[in-house]
């Protein structure tokens, strides 16, 4: 097996890190690395913000669901879907443009995610562990307000990376759905029955660590996941940023 495949197949979500700042020359690969990701119509429809700050990493740390590690790792980027630089570029170069709609947002997120994966694996190839940290979507307009946000820019990802400690660089891998479950030929084909009773069981811990009035996993996870309070705010807030693209 290649560094690469060995890298994409060892890879795993790190949470906690040695107090060691990454090596000076280290982030300067990674992005140079991430600079080369795929990126529709080559139009880099994405920005990164390094947040240096430690005010506004305790910000972030709370909006994205009260996670004080965030406040602490090595190195934090957000990942910004950016249709803005572009439309500025239109006016700038003469054209008027139309405002852009949710299609144009959508492929900004696209490049965006590229970019944050690409990213991800420079730093496990670098030896440095990463978290991704879906809650950014969350409080979108304290996050607006914090990192200076225009109208056509969208947080979408903030990963957190650093060197692991040791119970991390040992932790076992968690499972993954089966590709039976999720990879088709020619058209999609939806799940039913007992294949679709099983296609969570590799994340099942148990019914001994339900939530309190779960029966099954699947209750478990939707009173966990789905119908928690921090999907809630999740939805409230990509409402309103999808609120400023109609």
């Amino acid at each position: 097996m290649n560094d690469l495949l060995t890298a994409l197949m060892s890879r795993r979500s790190v949470r906690a890190y040695r107090d060691d700042p990454v090596q000076p020359d280290v982030p300067d690969r990674i992005l140079e690395a991430m600079r080369r990701a795929p990126t529709a119509g080559n139009q880099t429809q994405y920005s990164v913000i390094e947040v240096e700050d430690p005010g506004a990493r305790k910000t972030l740390a709370l909006t994205c669901d009260n996670q004080p590690f965030i406040a602490s790792a090595p190195w934090v980027l957000v990942f910004l879907a950016d249709v803005q630089r572009l439309l500025d570029y239109y006016s700038h170069s003469g054209v008027t443009p139309k405002p852009p709609r949710e299609g144009d947002a959508l492929l900004a997120t696209a490049d965006a995610f590229v970019a944050a994966q690409t990213a991800v694996i420079a730093a496990e190839a670098e030896g440095l562990g990463s978290c991704y940290i879906g809650d950014i979507l969350e409080h979108y307009e304290t996050v607006r307000d914090l990192l200076n946000l225009p109208r056509y820019v969208l947080p979408v990802s903030l990963i957190t990376f650093g060197y692991p400690t040791e119970q991390q660089r040992h932790r076992p891998q968690p499972g993954r759905m089966e590709r039976s479950s999720f990879v088709f030929r020619d058209r999609y084909h939806r799940l039913r029955g007992d294949d679709l009773a099983h296609v969570y069981d590799y994340a099942d811990p148990g019914p001994d660590r339900y939530r309190s009035g779960a029966d099954t996993f699947g209750q478990h996870m939707h009173d966990r996941k789905y119908a928690s309070d921090f999907m809630n705010e999740l939805r409230r807030s990509v409402a309103v940023m999808f609120s400023y693209w109609r």
